[in-house]
């Protein structure tokens, strides 16, 4: 049942909400040309639309939508569930203005294995999916599935070439000719032998890669025993490019299929990061930049997405996310129902599945960075800082210092430099601190900055129109003494203190020069690039520190864990080749190797990841 009124010049809400149902719907608010500012649902429709305009002042942008509004429609439902679904179908359909709006809403990438055929092929496959055989999927990304086939031709040769492609051939194609297809086109291999390979390649994707080189290694010992020597060589590089693929994949403990959702704001934008795993494989991520209003709540904006995204798309039987969102039961039952299989949604986690979400997470702010850091309003920050900070010309060129150390162990003090642009690598220096006591950061800075500025002062690089110190009013104290003993003039000098709680927004800012403390709102412009290269300082810091900490410790490092005798550890130095390669593995391939435990392969993977 749907009410519709034309917007006449004023709304009359009192009037309207003595005719609202008590029951589930839809409703959509309508401005004076009739244009939908806003769908919402709800479990009681009058109840909700009260909110809107019964009793405390609306803030914010719903202020603003509320004064707009000139008409509301409804359309009743049975359920929540279905005025959920309904929901989300007219918010992809109107793309009202104060909706949480998915830009990116493409069908899911698959990989297609036809079953019909005397010779089956492999295929990118997106949209319905109507033609007979197998999909395996989704996948994040078009990307990714060219990766993965790309793979499987190397180790599996089931071509991949269109059926008419196939069926004109007089001769083998150039895939033939570089090992990538063993040409069935023109009987060059028994439809036996290529159904083997259509089975190996189906058990890969199945997440069965462990079970497939066992296979390969009782094929390659047989031919082997037999003398047939190029035919165990052939067997023989097949598994070790099936290893070699296996390493490059973070193979999850479960052997389901999830996706892992992290939905992180700030500076008025925000990104949501999904990473896939279909039977037991990281099948790759990608990250979403929805729009929504400024001050929405991340995990107001992560229960919008979520149904935007899901809802009339195949959906995993698990999904963990980042936040608690309120409808959670809602958006489970009305999921489960779409996909005819129970959906769960889990986000207070232990152990894996807390570090996917927190890699995730991780992958959510580097991508909001990366999108701060745009070019266009690279300029706008500039300006911004130039406003806030009172300075006389606009600044061409900013320097931030930041140190890095384990308990005084192996001091990093890093330099990164931005300018309107955004981030300038190749200026970017890093100095080993040595010489002072252990812990003492003030030394150290003092240390980094009278190296920096001694080269600047004679010629080797440019110099800075602001300088930037990760710190307080101590930190700002060695820059100004080591500024004045270098005699280096006309230099703004700002030190970036975190707040108690630690949490960006709560920063405080010392100017050298100015009386008092800085404080900028969490939403400034300015505020957000001085994070962003405070931000840039201590990440460059701590990975020279790791690398120079890493370096010192690695020559005993793997006799000091317990457990690993030297059989073990000469077993484990074997498997990968040298102490660099086990140093970059993981625990699930560190855990491969014959003797060593999952337990142990943690321990010997903390050695070299530990902070």
């Amino acid at each position: 049942m749907t009410e519709q009124t034309p917007p006449p010049d004023t709304f009359d809400a009192r009037a309207f909400l003595r005719t609202a149902p008590d029951g589930p719907g839809v409703y959509r608010m309508l401005n004076a040309e009739g244009e939908i500012l806003y769908v919402g649902k709800a479990r009681n429709l009058r109840r909700r639309l009260s909110s809107y305009f019964v009793g405390s002042r609306q803030q914010g942008k719903t202020a603003v939508l509320v004064r707009q509004i000139r008409a509301v429609e409804l359309t009743l439902t049975h359920t929540e569930a279905e005025a959920l679904i309904l929901e989300n179908n007219l918010i992809k359909r109107h793309k009202p203005r104060y909706n949480v709006l998915l830009r990116d809403d493409k069908s899911y990438p698959y990989i297609y294995l036809s079953s019909k055929q005397r010779f089956p092929r492999l295929a990118t496959h997106r949209g319905a999916r109507r033609a007979e055989g197998r999909y395996f999927g989704p996948y994040p990304n078009a990307r990714a599935v060219r990766e993965t086939l790309n793979h499987l031709q190397k180790v599996f040769p089931v071509r991949q070439c269109e059926d008419s492609f196939f069926a004109n051939r007089t001769r083998p194609c150039l895939q033939y000719q570089i090992k990538r297809c063993t040409a069935p086109c023109v009987d060059f291999i028994s439809p036996e032998a290529y159904r083997e390979d259509v089975r190996h390649a189906e058990m890969f994707l199945e997440g069965k890669s462990d079970e497939v080189i066992q296979e390969l290694v009782r094929q390659m010992e047989r031919h082997a025993e037999r003398r047939h020597f190029e035919q165990a060589a052939q067997l023989r590089d097949r598994i070790a490019a099936l290893r070699s693929i296996q390493e490059r994949q973070y193979i999850i403990g479960a052997k389901g299929d999830l996706d892992v959702v992290a939905c992180v704001a700030a500076g008025g934008q925000a990104c949501v990061q999904v990473f896939f795993f279909r039977a037991g494989h990281n099948l790759g991520n990608k990250s979403y930049f929805p729009r929504a209003p400024a001050d929405m709540e991340e995990a107001d904006l992560l229960a919008a997405f979520l149904a935007q995204y899901y809802l009339g798309k195949r959906v995993p039987k698990e999904l963990i996310i980042s936040h608690p969102i309120a409808e959670k039961g809602l958006l489970e039952e009305a999921l489960s129902r779409e996909n005819g299989h129970k959906v769960s949604i889990s986000h207070a986690l232990r152990g894996e599945r807390r570090r996917w979400l927190a890699m995730a997470r991780e992958n959510a702010v580097h991508a909001l960075q990366a999108r701060h850091a745009d070019r266009a309003s690279m300029l706008k920050r500039f300006e911004a800082l130039q406003d806030a900070l009172a300075l006389d010309e606009l600044p061409e060129r900013i320097e931030c210092f930041d140190i890095s150390h384990t308990r005084g162990e192996a001091t990093v003090a890093s330099c990164v430099v931005f300018n309107r642009e955004g981030a300038l690598k190749s200026d970017y220096r890093r100095f080993n601190i040595e010489g002072i006591a252990a812990g003492d950061d003030y030394a150290a800075m003092r240390q980094a900055l009278t190296r920096r500025y001694t080269r600047l002062k004679s010629g080797e690089g440019v110099m800075p129109d602001l300088l930037l110190v990760d710190g307080g009013k101590g930190q700002l104290r060695q820059a100004r003494e080591v500024l004045e003993e270098l005699q280096v003039e006309g230099l703004a000098v700002l030190g970036i203190a975190k707040g108690p709680e630690r949490r960006p927004g709560e920063e405080t800012l010392f100017l050298l020069g100015r009386e008092g403390e800085v404080q900028l709102p969490p939403n400034s412009p300015a505020l957000h690039l001085l994070q962003q290269v405070r931000d840039e300082a201590h990440r460059f810091a701590i990975t020279g520190h790791r690398a120079r900490r890493g370096r010192k410790r690695t020559e005993s490092a793997l006799e000091s864990i317990p457990g690993l005798g030297p059989k073990r550890r000469a077993s484990l130095l074997k498997q990968f080749g040298g102490l660099q390669a086990v140093s970059r593995a993981g625990v699930e391939d560190l855990a491969r190797v014959p003797g060593l435990s999952r337990t142990l392969a943690q321990k010997i993977y903390d050695v070299f990841h530990s902070e």
